[in-house]
């Protein structure tokens, strides 16, 4: 049974986060004056199990979802993560696994190892070629050499093509665009740049920080002409384009200037089993209780098709001071 919401989107996607432990400090998702070393993560017993993970997510296939991302925090700090992925490779109507990850724990074994048991693609979060930049950033002195290596290991292993995601931050990273294009032209992996985006409550957002997706594609533009690309299916959330030549497609992501929540059928599933249905989603629904309160599947199944059949959102078309001061749940929760 196909659900649909108030404004008949689908349901098709769904993020998992199988933890909100991250070795990074990006300064716009887990900035390290408040993710501290004090910082109270969540205790193992307070997360999903894989058994729980798995049965939830047979339980939306049943309302739709095809597509499943395994996200964080850092998804490869959860031990074992690879069972998890056998579990969900082996449920019928699950037509592609996905994974995001920062890249730090990314090495040719471990991508093989998650290829044999059914992941199918990995995108790989990197906002600059410049180590001073990029370790800014990531506010861990992490550099950018090992997320290359990482990126390489994805793709001897088969995890393609591989993406690799930039948020792009005025007067922090706005300089390193046409560097990052020519990067991975003609290496047939999708570089896909993502406006900065007032996610949470903690990383300082302000719209005078945005690049723009027009300013970023006129960029690059001017030095490889682009054409676009029509969507591979409805909901997808980067706008496709092809450089001209035939050497590869980048993607933009513009959540703040170019809004597309008319489309979206995501859904995100925290570490502890709270459901959001936006990523700028003030509360979520908790189906870890349901879970472990001996819930059949169906009733588990009949509060999914409640919460999906009364989704409303449409955070980034409504952007205002108003709703830009909600509390809103933070992004490593929910993994983006």
């Amino acid at each position: 049974m196909a659900l649909t919401d108030s404004f008949q989107r689908p349901l098709r996607d769904l993020r998992i986060s199988v933890t909100d432990r991250c070795n990074f400090r990006c300064v716009y998702c887990m900035p390290k004056e408040l993710f501290g070393p004090d910082f109270a993560f969540l205790p193992h017993k307070d997360l999903l199990t894989f058994e729980e993970i798995s049965r939830l997510v047979r339980v939306f296939v049943r309302g739709g979802v095809k597509k499943v991302r395994l996200t964080g925090g850092e998804p490869l700090l959860r031990r074992d993560i690879e069972k998890l992925v056998a579990q969900i490779a082996e449920i019928d109507g699950v037509e592609d696994i996905a994974m995001t990850t920062n890249g730090s724990l990314l090495t040719r074994e471990r991508a093989q190892v998650l290829k044999n048991a059914g992941l199918q693609r990995v995108t790989v979060s990197l906002d600059s070629l410049k180590d001073d930049v990029f370790m800014k950033m990531n506010d861990v002195h992490f550099p950018v050499s090992k997320v290359l290596k990482a990126i390489d290991a994805a793709a001897e292993a088969g995890l393609t093509p591989v993406k690799v995601n930039m948020v792009v931050k005025r007067g922090l990273n706005d300089e390193d665009i046409v560097e990052m294009a020519q990067q991975f032209r003609g290496t047939g992996h999708i570089l896909r740049f993502i406006e900065y985006m007032d996610v949470g409550n903690s990383n300082g957002w302000r719209m005078d920080d945005v690049v723009s997706a027009k300013d970023i594609l006129n960029s690059i533009h001017e030095v490889w002409p682009l054409e676009t690309v029509p969507p591979r299916h409805a909901g997808e959330v980067a706008t496709r384009y092809r450089y001209q030549d035939g050497k590869g497609e980048i993607g933009v992501v513009s959540s703040v200037t170019r809004p597309f929540c008319g489309a979206c059928n995501r859904s995100r599933l925290s570490a502890k089993g709270r459901l959001y249905t936006c990523l700028f989603a003030s509360d979520g629904f908790d189906f870890r209780e349901l879970l472990r309160s001996g819930k059949s599947d169906e009733e588990v199944f009949g509060a999914l098709s409640e919460l999906w059949g009364l989704r409303s959102d449409r955070y980034s078309e409504l952007r205002s001071d108003e709703t830009r001061r909600r509390n809103k749940i933070e992004m490593s929760q929910i993994g983006g």
